[in-house]
């Protein structure tokens, strides 16, 4: 059997949510059935720790699907036309682009759909082609994974697609985050803050990311503490970064907001592991994979009570409206001054985490192609 794969986001020291759960599921999923052929196509040259195993065979076809008018090229011509002469048993697709027509079984990760929510978070090409065909894919695929609940059901009314077509696959853990000791703790305080403790946000700087409100809280926050704490924004920069910047000038913590960019994955789980909390309040996710990341470092967790993160942080986190910048700074307040209520959270947090790892994650996937495949 012959199972065709899209890992155009496996870039190599550049992988993010979707790049993260390529890798880690097909480095199971390949490994794990060495009776079956995979072929990896990717639309660069990629780097050979993506190649997990013998039964993994590598191609690269063109154009570099990176703009809308490129996605329509690579997906519905290069490998369109690959999968009509191949003819495998299934086209999987992580980021849940499909080619449309093609002639196989189809299999989407659909993460979300905040391009029909929020169409104002990408720009205007890219939000046009998203609404167009996501639609379309979900329409032909044979069957859908999605990253949570909320997703499933978010999916399925909106495209009206039957709730039996769509599995839940939850994201994982990354082994990488993991409690920071003290003396560690105290160098990334005085690299990154002057010695100073500090919230965090991880992620990139999307828009979706609600960064402007949680400047406006932390400013609060500090003017009504008078603490020194800093704000550390931890993710690269994305579309929309001149909203942040003009927001904290306005409230006046220039000063006290340090943007890292992107960090290697080992520096940004130290990071992670020596702040006071994290302060994660989008306005839309489809999972929110931070939320996990923070539970393994051992710190509390401030997050927002919409879409998929009430599912996702269980009781491990104070839930705030992400719209209500006094509710988002009282929850600052009461993380700060309270030792009891960060340790509770902590240990809550030890708790939820269990539901979520590679290994499951990968199962479920798998679960889901032998669905599609017609448990074959």
């Amino acid at each position: 059997m012959q199972i065709v794969v899209n890992t155009r986001l496996l870039l190599k020291d550049r992988l993010e949510g979707i790049g993260w759960f390529s890798y880690q599921t097909l480095k199971r999923i390949t490994t794990q059935h060495p009776e079956l052929h995979f072929v990896f196509l990717f639309d660069r040259n990629f780097d050979e720790s993506f190649i997990f195993s013998d039964n993994v065979t590598p191609i690269i076809i063109g154009p570099p699907a990176r703009h809308p008018v490129l996605y329509y090229l690579w997906f519905q011509h290069s490998v369109k036309n690959l999968l009509n002469k191949f003819k495998p048993d299934l086209f999987l697709s992580p980021d849940g682009f499909l080619s449309l027509g093609a002639n196989c079984k189809q299999l989407p990760v659909l993460h979300d759909i905040n391009f029909l929510h929020h169409p104002a978070d990408s720009k205007w090409l890219t939000t046009k082609y998203y609404n167009r065909y996501f639609p379309k894919f979900a329409a032909e695929a044979c069957r859908i994974a999605t990253v949570s609940e909320f997703s499933k059901q978010d999916i399925a009314t909106n495209y009206k697609i039957s709730t039996d077509k769509i599995d839940v696959v939850y994201n994982g853990i990354n082994s990488f985050f993991k409690v920071i000791d003290d003396r560690t703790q105290n160098q990334i305080r005085e690299k990154y803050t002057k010695g100073k403790k500090f919230f965090i946000c991880v992620g990139s700087l999307h828009p979706r990311k609600n960064i402007p409100n949680l400047i406006k809280a932390f400013a609060l926050f500090t003017k009504e503490t008078q603490s020194d704490l800093c704000l550390v924004l931890a993710g690269p920069d994305f579309w929309g970064l001149n909203d942040i910047h003009k927001t904290i000038e306005e409230v006046g913590v220039k000063e006290s907001v340090i943007f890292t960019g992107r960090l290697p994955n080992e520096e940004l789980a130290s990071v992670l592991g020596s702040a006071l909390a994290l302060t994660f309040i989008p306005y839309y996710e489809g999972f929110g994979i931070p939320l996990v990341e923070a539970m393994a470092a051992g710190i509390p967790i401030i997050c927002s009570n919409v879409t998929s993160l009430p599912e996702v942080a269980g009781e491990a986190a104070l839930l705030v409206d992400p719209l209500n910048i006094h509710e988002i700074k009282n929850a600052m307040v009461d993380v700060y001054s309270s030792a009891a209520l960060r340790k509770s959270l902590v240990l809550k947090g030890e708790l939820q985490q269990q539901k979520f790892s590679w290994d499951k994650t990968a199962d479920l996937l798998w679960q889901s192609m032998t669905k599609t495949m017609g448990d074959y």
